[in-house]
């Protein structure tokens, strides 16, 4: 297996395509086995891929939006706002393919329908994959997880991010071979012949300030202890959403360093946490968040800074190396999955956080994507969907089998 990544900030669709495809010529040579496209919304898709087509030929091509550009071992790839990488793999002995389905009023069906059709593209039908990577618009990713592991059980990673804009407006795409697609979950599995391995973190600590949801319907957080929900957050945060309790306004960029957490585990006495997103204030005094809570389940305040955010995706690598057991001069690539509100709240540094990521995996070629909700198996093999979440894929060149 080899891989190379790529990226481009030119404001021109097809001449930034053309630009990230002449850096995988080598590659091409050689067969691309699977092609990652991401980009901000700021392009017209069909461009993109049409030209990436035309230069690279009929690859399998997966991909979709990423809030503000993405990021590569060259570093941010955002002027303005303006960006798009992708990722090579050519891995001859392995197998992948990718499928893709709209999400309809059944999302859990639409995951097993695209799951389908890419073990059918991969050539491994009723096989079970190594890994999936899967990307699609916010909104059921819970669902979606849950129909992927009906076919095939829970021992299967699956990590992604959920596609994004730049103006959180429900811009975002989907890509699927030469398709570019709206409100769809587009999935690929990935046979390597050469091993890889994951994490899946947060960059928060939690607090003390912690309670029971006692009201909840799916991603509306109504109740904690039986009391309306934002003067409970408020009152933990000191006060942070006063303002908008009164105007009943969007919290989302008040609570990033902010978010709830569940228990996810326990590891080495250790628990670790999945996270949800506060995003609005409702009519009847509750939170809406980007992942579902449940009641009876503890919530927990959480805590984060600029400094963790930026410092922790490099930890995140590096776990994904060491639960691997690999050598660190083994890594030849990965794929990095970086929450778009993170992103946007230490916009400034991401120089550093791709820094902190070259660092970890040994400067090999890697892509980065900004997401609205991170899909990732966490250490005590849990497949998750959740918020402000780090989640890394790392592939070795020691031989899978």
């Amino acid at each position: 297996m080899k891989i190379e990544s790529a990226s481009a900030t030119n404001r021109d669709p097809e001449a930034a395509a053309a630009e990230c495809c002449a850096k995988l010529t080598a590659l091409a040579e050689q067969g691309i086995s699977w092609l990652g496209v991401y980009y901000s919304d700021t392009y017209a898709g069909e461009k993109i891929i049409g030209r990436i087509l035309a230069e690279l030929g009929p690859v399998p091509i997966h991909g979709g939006t990423s809030c503000m550009g993405v990021m590569t071992s060259a570093g941010f790839a955002s002027d303005e706002g303006v960006g798009m990488g992708v990722l090579a793999v050519s891995d001859p002995l392995g197998s992948y393919g990718v499928g893709s389905a709209a999400l309809g009023t059944r999302p859990e069906l639409a995951a097993q329908k695209a799951l389908a059709k890419a073990l059918a593209n991969a050539d491994r039908d009723g096989e079970v994959p190594a890994l999936i990577w899967m990307n699609a618009a916010p909104g059921s990713e819970e669902q979606l997880i849950q129909g992927i592991e009906s076919l095939i059980g829970p021992d299967v990673p699956i990590t992604g991010g959920s596609t994004a804009d730049n103006a959180a407006i429900g811009n975002s795409r989907q890509v699927s071979g030469g398709e570019v697609l709206r409100d769809a979950v587009v999935i690929s599995v990935f046979f390597p012949s050469t091993n890889f391995h994951y994490a899946f973190h947060s960059g928060y600590d939690p607090t003390d300030k912690r309670g029971v949801v006692t009201r909840a319907e799916g991603r509306l957080l109504m109740e904690i202890d039986g009391r309306p929900a934002c003067e409970v957050y408020n009152e933990w945060t000191e006060g942070l959403i006063q303002a908008e309790i009164s105007a009943r306004g969007s919290v989302l960029s008040k609570t990033t360093l902010a978010p709830l957490g569940r228990e996810a585990g326990v590891i080495g006495g250790i628990p670790y946490y999945k996270l949800s997103h506060p995003s609005e204030i409702t009519t009847e005094d509750g939170l809406s968040l980007f992942s579902e809570v449940a009641e009876g389940e503890e919530i927990v305040l959480m805590t984060g800074s600029r400094s963790s955010l930026i410092t922790r995706a490099g930890r995140v690598s590096s776990s994904a190396i060491s639960a691997g057991g690999f050598d660190p001069e083994s890594i030849i690539g990965a794929i990095v999955v970086y929450c778009a509100g993170c992103m946007l709240t230490v916009r400034e540094d991401m120089h550093r956080v791709t820094s902190v990521i070259g660092a970890a995996i040994g400067n090999v070629p890697f892509l980065g994507i900004f997401t609205f909700g991170e899909q990732g198996c966490f250490v005590g093999n849990e497949n998750t969907h959740g918020n402000l979440m780090i989640s890394v894929v790392t592939f070795s060149k020691t031989p899978a089998y």
